[in-house]
């Protein structure tokens, strides 16, 4: 799932009138942000730097404000059968608690967007969206659950989201007061007053549990979108900034920092995550992007899209693979790609994302190259504002965390 980009043009000027405010506005411009317009909303995209926003994330914690993403309940007796024609994956299999990324096809096979999936009650499911797509999912899940007993709900604007990432992400959850945990959701039920401590230590990735704060709800998931561990929270907006300024004060000690969309680019780019827009398109099929196994074929009844994935992409359709160079100039969006050390004009692929690898040092790209150029050792040709600059094709994700 993706935000933004690190490309977006930043700005410190007041919104116009249109754009959509985090509830947590207030608290990015008293910490200095630059903003940035991103589908609609003004959201942050750096405090201080990228580079040290980045680094905070990989080396103690980044706090995120991603209150512009949406998000969609679907609830009924048939939420599980509705979802299971609506998306690509098998989401009556989740078990209560769970989380799963999945992607809304179209009829053609490619890819409207891309999702994570919490099934939170016996009949509840809350689908989150990217926020440029939130319309269209919103929209396209209405319209596949009508016929079943479904109902869906926008609840985007009752929803803000906050999340926390990095190593040290857990220890200052741990520590944040006025956190609570609610009885269920993998806690014993016989514990009047459940231990967050271990709660949150045992919850898995992509799990989630009920949770409160200073007595109001909060979703708490073991989720995101850098490569490291961390949690994702969901609260009413006016909850919001009261949480937002808990984790801070919380993990100062710890090195957290407030991060902006910058620096999730560039977190997201170097774990190989795509981002729609980019690597995603309505053109896109899964193969393609890697995300074949994210479509179920098996599973009972049919699915919107399932057609077009069974006949498949065109043999020659590109592939996205990841590339990495050496020196410090990097290939960005849109770059075209060449056969190595070729007087070939006919590019052979289209980088989608590209930077400097904050953490490796080194140029890293996402591109679509023409299949019989997508082995990894491959060499390839950047034309970088005229000229062209060596890149390798390897395997992803270019940077992996170390895991306990």
């Amino acid at each position: 799932m993706a935000q933004s980009s690190s490309q977006e043009q930043a700005s410190s000027q007041k919104p116009a009138p249109s754009q959509k405010l985090s509830p947590l506005n207030d608290a990015h411009a008293a910490a200095g942000a630059s903003f940035t317009d991103f589908a609609g909303w003004q959201m942050p995209v750096r405090y201080s730097s990228d580079l040290a926003e980045h680094h905070a994330v990989r080396t103690a914690a980044g706090l995120f404000d991603l209150s512009h993403m949406g998000e969609i309940v679907v609830l009924g007796p048939q939420a599980a059968d509705a979802l299971d024609h609506a998306l690509a994956g098998r989401l009556s299999a989740l078990q209560h608690g769970q989380a799963k990324y999945s992607l809304l096809l179209n009829e053609r096979g490619g890819i409207l967007d891309d999702l994570v999936v919490y099934r939170t009650g016996a009949d509840r499911y809350l689908v989150v969206a990217n926020a440029a797509n939130r319309q269209t999912v919103a929209e396209e899940l209405t319209k596949r659950a009508a016929s079943f007993e479904a109902d869906v709900y926008d609840e985007s604007d009752d929803i803000a989201l906050v999340a926390i990432q990095g190593p040290r992400a857990l220890e200052i959850l741990q520590n944040v007061e006025g956190l609570g945990i609610e009885a269920g959701d993998d806690v014993p039920e016989d514990h009047e007053e459940p231990d967050v401590e271990n709660a949150l230590a045992g919850l898995k990735y992509y799990r989630s549990l009920s949770g409160t704060f200073q007595d109001h709800p909060v979703l708490i998931a073991r989720t995101g979108y850098t490569g490291e561990d961390g949690f994702e929270l969901y609260i009413a907006p006016d909850n919001a900034p009261a949480l937002w300024d808990a984790l801070l004060e919380t993990g100062a000690g710890a090195g957290i920092v407030p991060a902006g969309l910058a620096a999730r680019d560039t977190l997201r780019l170097e774990a190989g995550m795509p981002l729609y827009g980019h690597e995603l398109t309505a053109g896109t099929f899964p193969s393609q992007a890697g995300l074949g196994r994210v479509v179920v074929l098996d599973k009972p009844g049919d699915f919107v899209g399932r057609t077009a994935i069974e006949q498949g992409a065109p043999q020659d359709a590109r592939v996205l693979v990841g590339l990495q160079g050496t020196g410090k100039r990097a290939a960005r969006a849109g770059y075209d790609l060449h056969v190595h050390a070729s007087e070939e004009d006919a590019p052979v692929g289209e980088i989608t994302s590209g930077a400097l690898s904050p953490t490796l040092g080194h140029p890293i790209a996402l591109a679509y190259v023409d299949p019989q150029y997508a082995e990894a050792g491959t060499e390839l040709d950047v034309d970088v504002r005229g000229s062209r600059i060596p890149f390798t094709v390897t395997t992803l994700p270019f940077y992996s965390r170390k895991k306990n």
